[in-house]
């Protein structure tokens, strides 16, 4: 039997896991479920086991300030065995919707690394059809390194998606609000009404058009 104590810090899963034959571990998360605007993105990432290729510093993405994440994203980029990313786009959100969206986008991040895993970690849903077991972890990105260091990936680069989209969409400030709805981001969608990158799923984004097209 594999026991994980508590205290045993960031690391603590992914070692026991080793120690029961089930690395490499990944570990999956996601960021924008929560955003009217924009693409779901997810990121995958297994972590070296070399001392030399540790990651010191890895915790949630929301935990740290935006230098340090970047920072971290540069570093989980040259040091990770594997890592990759998938977007999910609005459309396909709205078609999906944001639950079955978050679980196709964590599956097709863990299915695009080019190590195989033979353990999974992910933050908050169980994801099927990896052909591997897993685990679903409440506050993942804050306890296990692997699901920290995908939700640094997935943070940096929606982030850096929604500051892209700045230029596209003038007037929206989404290089500010990344699309979540804040009240700077509402108080653009009321006068301008619905992007093109903004999900129909969202209620508010349904009652911004309403009142833009309203004589």
């Amino acid at each position: 039997m594999t026991t994980i104590r508590p205290g045993r810090g960031m690391f603590g899963y992914e070692r026991a896991l080793a120690r029961a034959g089930l690395a490499p571990i990944a570990g999956a998360d996601e960021a924008g479920r929560g955003a009217c605007a924009g693409p779901l993105v997810a990121a995958a990432v297994i972590l070296s086991d070399a001392r030399s290729r540790r990651i010191d510093g890895l915790r949630d993405s929301k935990q740290l300030t935006p230098a340090a994440r970047r920072r971290l994203h540069d570093e989980i980029l040259e040091k990770a065995e594997s890592v990759a990313w998938v977007r999910v786009e609005p459309a396909e959100c709205d078609r999906l919707g944001m639950h079955q969206a978050n679980l196709q986008a964590l599956r097709r991040a863990l299915l695009r690394l080019d190590t195989s895993a033979q353990f999974v970690l992910t933050d908050g849903f169980a994801v099927s059809g990896l052909g591997v077991p897993g685990l679903a972890m409440w506050k993942g990105d804050q306890v296990a390194a692997c699901v920290a260091a995908a939700s640094i990936v997935a943070k940096v680069t929606r982030d850096r998606i929604m500051a892209d989209y700045e230029g596209q969409y003038p007037g929206y400030d989404f290089a500010v609000h990344k699309g979540y709805c804040t009240t700077l981001h509402q108080s653009r969608l009321d006068a301008l009404g619905p992007s093109a990158i903004h999900r129909w799923c969202f209620d508010n984004v349904v009652r911004a058009a309403s009142r833009v097209a309203a004589p």
